[in-house]
């Protein structure tokens, strides 16, 4: 090879000078999803805080923005700059076994989940068995490692609501404590779902009916134990304390109140079970007594859960809408993050009762 044919060094210039084909690789910015949305860096802003303050119309240009830049929020930066971490803790304050045996918890928790997924925010699953792990959490909440806290399962009793509301965490509870409740919540209407059930067992013509509460702590047991006592009332029937017996949400609990009613009152004709797996205990019990299911004994349950088609037969129960309860507290609770104080509020849903061959 010649030295006229052989490769020149390039020149330092050379080197550093871009080609007009070199290809920019900077990450798109919040101003560019902007200007490309037609929007303002702020309305940008609140669609990736998920702030409930902004159009349809303009949440989903910038939706589409952010899709076709493939813009990725700098986290670092943004918590630096907000004091934000993007997680959401969801709290069980309830024995492990139960957040995997009850659909109740799946249920609510698929539903946090797609509510909060949209918003870009992490969901980090708490399990609270006692005194020593809710004052752990406590002190973990106080350093500010999460945005919000959503609980479930929550007792009259749990004073961890109050801390939380002390340490001015951004809360919001699956159902609620009492009348009183002065966090955010969201619950289904359990009254009048289980009016719906005592009403529905009256019309087929039984009339000695007992029920299996959850614990009387709780909120949701008191409303299904009023809503069953009011439907017998409106039927002109006298309430029975002998035909109430407390149960505990767990299928074990189901079996142990269906033996009690039936040590007490033989003559029982109907059960409102204020859970489909008290509902799913309460079936072997009825069997071993040598009682038919619904011959004998008619029975219904609460939650429409996954149990309620798979109980020989199939159980009749009252549907609470658990996914969409989850993506409203997931909603509730990022409008608190959003707007500190705006969110407190309740949201109750609307419950059915799904008719099957138990009643």
């Amino acid at each position: 090879m010649s030295p006229a044919e052989q490769p020149q060094p390039r020149s330092t210039a050379d080197v550093r000078r871009p080609t007009l084909n070199a290809v920019d690789v900077r990450r798109p910015t919040l101003n560019a999803v902007a200007a490309r949305a037609g929007v303002g860096r702020g309305t940008v802003s609140r669609v990736i805080n998920g702030s409930p303050k902004v159009s349809d119309r303009s949440r989903a240009a910038v939706e589409r923005a952010i899709a076709e830049l493939g813009y990725v929020p700098d986290r670092v930066a943004r918590s630096l700059a907000t004091r934000r971490t993007d997680t959401v803790a969801l709290v069980v304050p309830d024995a492990e076994n139960r957040l995997f045996s009850e659909p109740y918890f799946s249920g609510i928790i698929r539903g946090v989940s797609a509510g909060l997924t949209g918003a870009g925010m992490q969901l980090l699953l708490v399990l609270t068995g006692d005194a020593w792990e809710r004052d752990r959490l406590a002190g973990y909440l106080a350093a500010q490692r999460v945005d919000g806290v959503l609980m479930m399962a929550v007792h009259g009793d749990d004073t961890l609501p109050d801390r939380l509301e002390e340490l001015a965490v951004p809360t919001v509870l699956a159902g609620r404590r009492g009348d009183r409740e002065g966090l955010g919540h969201v619950r289904a209407d359990n009254r009048g779902g289980a009016r719906l059930a005592v009403r529905h067992l009256l019309a087929a013509g039984r009339r000695s009916v007992a029920t299996i509460t959850g614990p009387l702590d709780m909120d949701v047991a008191r409303a299904r134990l009023d809503g069953y006592r009011e439907a017998l009332r409106e039927a002109g029937l006298t309430v029975e304390e002998d035909l109430v017996a407390q149960g505990d949400f767990t299928e074990e609990g189901g079996r142990a109140a269906m033996g009690e009613l039936l040590r007490r009152r033989p003559d029982l004709d109907a059960v409102f079970a204020a859970s489909d797996v008290m509902a799913s205990g309460a079936v072997p019990a009825l069997r071993t007594a040598g009682r038919r299911v619904p011959g004998d004994v008619a029975l219904i349950g609460f939650d429409d859960s996954v149990v309620a088609r798979h109980i020989d037969p199939p159980l009749t129960s009252v549907r609470q809408p658990l996914e969409e309860m989850g993506r409203a507290m997931a909603a509730l609770l990022l409008e608190e993050i959003a707007q500190r104080g705006s969110g407190k509020r309740g949201v109750v849903l609307p419950t059915e009762l799904v008719v099957r061959e138990s009643a």
